[in-house]
């Protein structure tokens, strides 16, 4: 169902696919957009080793698509150097496929928000992380993208 890399020696490992993923702060999540167009957008994010989660209003162009069509894939960029004498860039970035669903369940939907404020808060003290929550939640919406495929990928010259 999914293609194999075709430059095999560029391939990441699953432990370098999950470092990037835990350590990213950002992503692009794509989805099958309006007029069957690609919508992908920039979106912050946390990973457990399996899934991914973002945060989004309740209503809007990504809801819209998730709901239309659950496949997405989201891309993390780890390394982007630009070496201009070689015309080239040494990246290094990952690739997830899967399916998106929103939340509706509130103890699913609460523990994916406490996750994601962690991740970006991590030195927030509980009281401060659940006074934000509580002041966010009525217009939360929260997304959990279950990973099918993983693949990542780092340029030739730094392997």
């Amino acid at each position: 169902m999914f293609r194999e890399m075709r430059r095999k020696k560029q391939k990441l490992s699953k432990e370098e696919c999950d470092r990037i993923l835990y350590s990213g702060t950002s992503g692009v999540l794509a989805l099958h957009g309006d007029g069957g167009y690609p919508y992908a957008v920039p979106i912050s994010y946390v990973y457990d080793g399996e899934k991914l989660w973002f945060h989004s209003a309740k209503s809007g162009h990504k809801i819209d698509a998730v709901l239309k069509n659950a496949k997405a894939s989201f891309c993390v960029i780890d390394q982007d150097q630009i070496v201009p004498e070689e015309y080239t860039t040494y990246f290094c970035s990952v690739i997830a496929f899967g399916r998106v669903r929103i939340l509706d369940d509130d103890a699913e939907k609460r523990s994916a928000i406490e996750k994601l404020a962690v991740k970006y808060a991590p030195d927030a003290a509980a009281e401060n992380l659940n006074k934000a929550i509580e002041r966010e939640w009525k217009p939360l919406c929260m997304l959990e993208m279950e990973i099918e495929h993983l693949s990542g990928k780092q340029a030739i010259e730094l392997i």
